[in-house]
């Protein structure tokens, strides 16, 4: 710069030209430093560009394997892929846009450097020829320094685009991400319903089924409460309604309780009402219950009229105690309805003495002896005499 302007000093171009100059190459290297600003910027863009393409990689990734994960999101991770491919080309796109930049970029340094050059070849020519060298580098750095700002928004401008694919990628995998979950809890709610099914079906085999055993290893309620397969007439089984009220036997062996209380168990040793009423199916009083001949078993109602049979037999023998015969008599004839027998008995509450009935009439059954001698009185009477 020193030796441009001792040259325009010795060569007598006046001061203004001079410092149209100066102006001119000052602008120039404006236009210099302003476009290796755009080639960083430029670069920025394009590492910026990068790194959107790996995310979108990596999105991309993510969201294949979530459409692996699960059948029911694969519509939606085939979108998710779908749009991290749109953001991977994207991506490419900056990448491109920013290297065109660069390049915007450099061109517009290569015509600052033409620009430079020009204005030295001007200021040896003339100094018209310096303005004019200088009005072109002007106009040139000027133009550079546009150049250079649109490229700078351009690579913004892609820089953006490939945050906005990012965004659009992540949201996919988040989708993704819902289906899948979605997909599981529908599928976990199939699963419970299909269990309370089973459980339901279950409940109702305990509480019903009477065609045999119930999940291999019990019968239900209700085939122990009337009877089912493998419960009616079965060894060491029998439904509560059998035990309770069957006529014949309950598992082969046993009988029920009514049958015990009210059957004819003649071959059991009868019911408990054969045993208070008669044996047989009749229940008939003087029926054996068990047993014929000399080991025959009567029942109780047999018993007791046997018993009664035994009192009236007394009753008909011995009268009571009476004042006189007569009344005797007439009691044995008109009140028990029996017969006067020789050998009946009755007491004569008037003597005091048991009277007995014999062919020729009523007897003393033996003499009152209170008022005869002792034997040793009898003895001495018998010596005095």
């Amino acid at each position: 710069m020193t030796a441009t302007t001792s040259f325009f000093t010795s060569s007598g171009v006046s001061s203004t030209l001079q410092t149209t100059f100066a102006e001119s190459v000052a602008a120039a290297q404006t236009a210099q430093t302003a476009a290796e600003a755009a080639q960083t910027a430029a670069e920025a863009a394009q590492t910026a560009a990068e790194n959107a393409r790996d995310t979108a990689n990596t999105l991309a990734g993510n969201a294949q394997q979530s459409a692996a994960s699960t059948s029911t999101a694969e519509t939606n991770s085939a979108a998710s892929a779908a749009a991290a491919a749109t953001s991977e080309a994207n991506s490419s796109t900056s990448e491109t846009n920013s290297s065109t930049s660069e390049a915007n970029a450099s061109t517009s340094a290569s015509a600052a450097s033409v620009s430079a050059t020009n204005a030295a070849t001007s200021e040896t020519n003339a100094a018209a020829s310096a303005a004019s060298a200088a009005s072109n580098s002007s106009s040139t750095s000027s133009d550079a320094t546009a150049t250079a700002a649109d490229a700078v928004a351009t690579a913004a401008d892609r820089v953006q685009t490939g945050l906005d694919a990012t965004a659009t990628a992540a949201d996919a995998v988040s989708t993704a991400a819902d289906a899948a979950t979605a997909s599981t809890a529908s599928s976990n709610a199939a699963t419970s319903a299909t269990n309370a099914a089973s459980s339901n079906t279950l409940a109702q085999q305990w509480a019903s089924q009477t065609t045999g055993i119930v999940d291999s290893t019990e019968y239900a309620a209700k085939a122990w409460a009337i009877g089912g397969t493998g419960v009616t007439n079965t060894a060491g089984a029998g439904a509560s309604k059998d035990w309770a009220t069957k006529a014949t036997a309950v598992d082969g062996t046993e009988y029920s309780a009514k049958s015990y209380a009210a059957g004819t168990l003649s071959g059991l040793n009868g019911s408990a009402k054969q045993w208070a009423l008669g044996g047989g199916g009749s229940f008939d009083r003087d029926t054996a219950v068990t047993g014929a001949g000399a080991t025959a078993e009567y029942s109780a109602k047999y018993w007791a009229n046997q018993a009664a049979n035994s009192a009236k037999d007394f009753v008909d023998v011995y009268y009571g105690a009476f004042t006189n015969d007569t009344t005797a008599e007439n009691y044995q004839l008109n009140t028990n309805g029996g017969s006067v027998n020789v050998g009946d008995l009755y007491f004569d509450s008037t003597n005091n003495v048991m009277r007995v009935r014999s062919f020729s009439g009523w007897n003393n059954v033996a003499t009152d002896t209170s008022s005869f001698a002792t034997k040793g009185f009898s003895t001495a009477m018998a010596i005095a005499l």
